[in-house]
């Protein structure tokens, strides 16, 4: 199994409810193609720096996986063609940084 770190942008309009369905259904994908979830963080709602589907904002989503690689592909196969994923990034890591993110920090000094 490889490590991964995954980063999700999910459509702004989408409802509380709907989000949890979104969430739920990529762990699902996961799961099916015998990945799982070391840790997640959710960024929330955070501008983006450029227009997306013009859109100018999006629900963030950080992820800690381990996958085989060849599965990779299956996944991003499957985000694709979800409406209401607008954005996705998988990078390989040797190791996962420890949580929570910088991100996740800044916004917690901020608010």
């Amino acid at each position: 199994m490889n490590k991964f770190e995954a980063v999700i942008l999910l459509s702004p309009d989408l409802s509380s409810a709907n989000l949890k369905k979104q969430e739920d259904s990529f762990k699902k994908q996961l799961i099916g193609f015998s990945g799982s979830i070391i840790a997640e963080e959710d960024w929330g709602l955070r501008n983006l720096s450029y227009k997306i589907k013009k859109l100018k904002k999006a629900f963030y989503k950080f992820y800690q996986l381990e996958i085989e690689s060849s599965k990779i592909q299956d996944i991003k196969k499957y985000m694709n063609q979800n409406e209401q994923i607008i954005r996705h990034l998988f990078i390989k890591v040797k190791n996962h940084e420890k949580l929570p993110t910088k991100i996740l920090e800044e916004g917690n000094k901020q608010g």
